[in-house]
């Protein structure tokens, strides 16, 4: 048995797992996220255009994920995950599809929604769980995550490259064939899990939602998630009209703008992640970001007709943006319950996904009856609202969610097993499940006696 001080690597399957889900992942985050920053641009010669359908279109799959990734998640328990995954992978194929081919914007939103319907992230999410030991979930978990950042820098770099070698109904049918290859990924790469369990650490449990949702600091953190993907979809709405029309930029050269910023950015957020967790800074750093990205709102809207001026607004917006992206689901591991990290992260997902389709909605709204300006003041107004929600935030404890498999006990035995693990120095929550035959806990990796932990988990197991 694995104990809890083991200091091993991940097995060959771990890692076989790890690098195809990232895959699949990134795959199918490159296919959604290609379109961003050339489809303001595209829209212009489709039928029925206005700003505020252009807005429907990018943010149309926000809307249809944020409904289903959770049941598709709960589905995946019953049905198994790969099915789950490939169905996912293929309805997003078809919606690629369907936009692809369509003349009118209402085309491209519908083909938009079917996409965001392949919502598979839950289920990649329980897959690498189930192929995972507890002690190494975290480092699958963090090659996912990675994946789905890269993803997102790539299709800012490469969409206005491949827009002017095929188009974005080329970059469309480039995403069906991205997700097809996901489905050869998941069927013949993705190891097979020889069981599928319910894991507390990674997916949503019906009966903690209403804890969950009734945290102050996790509602805070949810509409902060919520809030910088709504700034993101208005902001790409407006941005490359400004880049071509008031800086000057053609179009095709746009990468040339995005590639070295946030290469830059990249650099730049280092030290601030550094500091946030190195030294217990995070609700600091945390708040530093978000005024940086109020910063860089202001900076789009008084210097949207330079292109320097854009330029620096750019750096500053990516490299706060970099920075939240990592903080924020490490605050969410912090202020969750020690057996709710799943849940927690999953309502945060779904707030996500939900901020990205009321980006595109009022964006374009704003747009259509205001102007390009007036959506940087939006932009602007919403990163407003979100510092001052953060700024009531609690100082997170600086635990980390370790799982300890504690074999079979009964109720009574689980009881007293908490109260003897809460006893221990650095333990912070300990929770027991009888079903999982496992203690969830919070501890402080800079005072845990984690021989003392391992002790427990042969003694139990």
């Amino acid at each position: 048995m694995q104990t809890v001080n083991d200091a091993r690597g991940m097995t060959a399957t771990e890692s076989r797992a790890a690098i195809s889900l990232a895959s699949i992942v990134s795959l199918r985050m490159l296919g959604l996220f290609l379109i961003l920053p050339v489809f303001a641009l595209y829209a212009e010669k489709l039928i029925g255009v206005t700003p505020l359908l252009v807005g429907l279109a990018i943010g149309a799959y926000g809307l249809t994920q944020a409904l289903l990734q959770i049941p598709f998640g709960m589905l995946s328990d019953r049905i198994g995950r790969k099915p789950v995954i490939v169905a996912g992978l293929l309805v997003f194929a078809l919606g690629s599809l369907v936009a692809a081919q369509s003349e009118t914007i209402w085309g491209v939103i519908i083909g938009r929604a079917i996409q965001g319907s392949g919502a598979i992230a839950a289920a990649v999410m329980a897959l690498a769980a189930d192929l995972s030991q507890e002690h190494n979930r975290i480092k699958v978990m963090a090659v996912i995550g990675m994946s789905i950042g890269l993803a997102f820098a790539l299709s800012l770099i490469l969409g206005p490259v491949i827009n002017v070698w095929i188009g974005v109904p080329g970059i469309f049918w480039l995403t069906a064939l991205l997700a097809l290859i996901g489905v050869v990924i998941t069927l013949f790469v993705v190891p097979d899990p020889k069981q599928s369990l319910l894991h507390r650490d990674t997916e949503p449990v019906p009966g903690q939602f209403g804890r969950v949702l009734s945290h102050p600091d996790l509602l805070r953190l949810d509409l902060g998630i919520m809030l910088l993907h709504m700034g993101l979809t208005a902001l790409f709405l407006v941005l490359p009209l400004a880049l071509r029309d008031t800086a000057g930029l053609n179009s095709a050269s746009h990468w040339k703008l995005y590639l070295p910023v946030l290469l830059l950015s990249v650099v730049l957020m280092i030290p601030f992640v550094a500091v946030a967790e190195g030294r217990r800074k995070i609700k600091q750093v945390f708040l530093l970001a978000i005024s940086l990205m109020l910063f860089a709102q202001l900076a789009f809207y008084a210097f949207f007709q330079s292109l320097w001026g854009l330029t620096v607004a750019l750096l500053i917006y990516f490299t706060a943006f970099n920075v939240l992206e990592a903080t924020l689901p490490s605050l969410v591991a912090k202020m969750a319950p020690a057996d709710s990290k799943g849940t927690a992260m999953g309502v945060y997902s779904t707030s996500q996904f939900g901020g990205a389709f009321l980006g595109g909605v009022v964006g374009g709204w704003i747009h259509h009856h205001f102007g390009l300006e007036a959506v940087f003041l939006f932009t602007t107004l919403v990163i407003g609202v979100w510092w001052l929600v953060a700024f009531g935030m609690s100082e997170p404890r600086y635990l980390n969610t370790l799982l300890l498999h504690i074999g079979r006990v009964d109720a009574l035995q689980a009881k007293a097993l908490e109260r003897q693990l809460l006893a221990l120095e650095g333990v912070g929550e300990a929770v027991v499940v009888v079903d999982d035959e496992t203690a969830y806990l919070k501890i402080d990796p800079k005072t845990i006696d984690m021989a003392a932990l391992d002790e427990f988990s042969v003694v139990r197991g």
